[in-house]
């Protein structure tokens, strides 16, 4: 039992209970993070914004999102998400050999050029944030990304590290 009360999704209602009727539906759980914003209504709801935003984003697909998600949860030991996306990877095709390369060196992710390079930007990024210079944003730039597509892997990234300590702090061990 957590710190926090979250709600039931028995006892859901509204948009809450179409999400997670939704999330069981399609994915076949509810995931831990949605569970926890359950405690608070209005993050609830920022939260399946953010969640509709990133699944319709123009540039940012879902194998570089799933591999951003994977590699900032075992950085941040946030086991939901490792799990969970590791699980997303799989069903991309990625062998476990391809996963503990991609653990090593973020570089040798099996995506395209143009994607490994924001991979390896937003993990550079996670790890030392001061480390981040211009030379990187150019590299970026070089391979086709814009500012606005790093900002938004990089709040991603971030989203990831505050559910993380979000659930950690309230001590929640959420499945459903």
């Amino acid at each position: 039992m957590g710190l926090i009360q979250t709600v039931d999704p028995q006892k859901a209602q509204g948009e809450m209970k179409e999400a997670f009727d939704f999330f069981k539906k399609t994915i076949g759980t509810i995931p831990a993070p949605m569970a926890m914003f359950s405690a608070s209504p209005a993050l609830f709801k920022m939260q399946l914004q953010s969640l509709n935003y990133f699944i319709k984003h123009p540039t940012l697909g879902f194998p570089l999102l799933s591999s951003i998600r994977y590699l900032v949860a075992r950085q941040y030991d946030y086991q939901f998400c490792t799990g969970f996306n590791k699980v997303f990877l799989q069903k991309q095709g990625l062998s476990e050999e391809d996963i503990q390369k991609m653990n090593q060196d973020p570089e040798s992710a099996p995506l395209d050029d143009k994607d490994r390079a924001m991979l390896a930007f937003v993990m550079k990024a996670v790890k030392a944030p001061q480390s981040v210079s211009q030379q990187d944003m150019d590299q970026l730039h070089a391979m086709g990304w814009g500012d606005s597509d790093a900002l938004d892997a990089m709040m991603h990234a971030g989203g990831l590290i505050a559910a993380s300590i979000l659930m950690k702090t309230f001590k929640l061990d959420i499945a459903y």
